[in-house]
């Protein structure tokens, strides 16, 4: 795997697997933004490497100022809707502290700007209790790769699986998972 250097190729950067931490150091090291999601890292660091200058990005105000007002249970979500610790708590008084803030969950708060907190626990535990797998984002690709190591191979273990994942991220291409990732265990 090549390292991270503004030398690397932004073609050769798109098909190898950095954690996120390590695109931040990049970014740190060269005076761009750090903030974001892995994609937006992904996009400021090929832009970058590309052109040599910074991604100029439209500056918007992401959040509101509801983040200093109470929370009840008639409350609204309200738009950009934040999993922030404040409403952790609030779920966690309602839901029980098993609460966690999860994709399908996440994506429904977000939908519903208009519907209520109270509304958001009853979506909670329709959600809980309608069963299957979340999908995973495209972004999460070592969860993705874990679950499908294990769907194939349910008698290894973890630490099998995070072999065959750090064996497969160093190559060069896709890292999603192939039976033929096992020759890391050999």
């Amino acid at each position: 795997m090549p390292e991270l250097t503004r030398d690397l190729n932004p073609k050769e950067f798109c098909e190898y697997y950095f954690l996120k931490e390590e695109l931040k150091d990049f970014c740190r090291s060269e005076g761009l933004k750090v903030s974001g999601s892995k994609q937006d890292l992904e996009r400021r660091i090929v832009h970058y490497l590309s052109t040599g200058e910074e991604l100029k990005e439209a500056s918007t105000r992401k959040y509101s100022s509801e983040t200093s007002t109470e929370i009840s249970l008639d409350s609204r979500l309200g738009e950009n809707f934040r999993c922030s610790e404040d409403k952790r708590e609030f779920f966690e008084s309602h839901i029980g502290k098993g609460f966690k803030f999860k994709v399908k969950f996440q994506r429904w708060l977000k939908e519903n700007p208009d519907r209520t907190y109270r509304d958001a626990i009853d979506a909670y535990y329709e959600i809980q209790n309608s069963g299957g797998k979340s999908e995973i984002g495209r972004q999460f690709q070592y969860n993705q790769y874990i679950r499908d190591f294990f769907e194939d191979n349910d008698d290894k273990s973890l630490d099998d699986a995070i072999k065959c994942w750090k064996h497969k991220k160093s190559l060069k291409g896709h890292n999603r998972y192939e039976k033929s990732d096992l020759e890391a265990l050999l």
